[in-house]
């Protein structure tokens, strides 16, 4: 897995309805590397803090292999890297194989899984029209958010390397239908609620929903 694109924004008004607001998804790419801080990526816009950025949601990360079926549904958008308001684009990324907790190397910074990316209206607003949030849900194709355990600098090129996987092996993608569908199995319910790594938000959604 390999880096090619890094992507950062600036704060972008829109129109939502019938009421004027500000987001940071309009990501673009950019020629130079990005430097991965603890809660967020430097130089990069985040708006709105209470769903944004922070340890869990430090930097997030898109598959460039997913771009693909995306642009055959919508193909007349203008399609580049960032789409998804991501700040790295890698190429090989699979959320059923990428584990909630692993950690990887990339360029100079270590960082853990920690959460696939729920969508909200505002990738809607991105993508001219809120059928993409079903969309989104249906293709199991969300991207991974990652803490960043080691801050550093991460360039077009450089490798997505897994350095430590945990021994509670539960998905992203696994995590992420979870979150938005109701599965036969208890067991691994339980198992992603008491997983070590799992972020807190998630947790806490998962208990509100299967707390029966």
């Amino acid at each position: 897995m390999k880096v090619v694109s890094t992507n950062t924004g600036s704060a972008t008004e829109v129109l939502w309805r019938g009421k004027k607001e500000k987001t940071g998804i309009y990501k673009y790419p950019t020629d130079s590397s990005i430097y991965l801080e603890r809660e967020d990526v430097r130089g990069d816009i985040v708006v709105d803090r209470k769903v944004h950025g922070g340890i869990d949601k430090a930097c997030y990360i898109y598959a460039e292999n997913h771009y693909p079926f995306w642009k055959q549904k919508y193909p007349d958008l203008d399609w580049q890297y960032g789409m998804f308001g991501e700040n790295l684009t890698i190429n090989g990324l699979e959320e059923h194989l990428i584990y909630i907790g692993a950690i990887y190397t990339i360029g100079t910074a270590v960082v853990q899984i920690s959460q696939p990316r729920r969508p909200c209206y505002k990738l809607g607003i991105r993508f001219g029209t809120q059928d993409i949030l079903k969309q989104f849900i249906d293709a199991s194709y969300p991207g991974v958010y990652v803490r960043v355990i080691k801050p550093g600098e991460v360039k077009i090129g450089d490798e997505f390397i897994v350095k430590e996987v945990p021994e509670n092996k539960i998905t992203v993608q696994q995590i992420f239908q979870l979150l938005h569908h109701t599965p036969n199995s208890v067991e691994l319910i339980q198992e992603a609620i008491d997983h070590p790594f799992i972020s807190i938000n998630n947790r806490n959604t998962l208990l509100r929903k299967f707390k029966r």
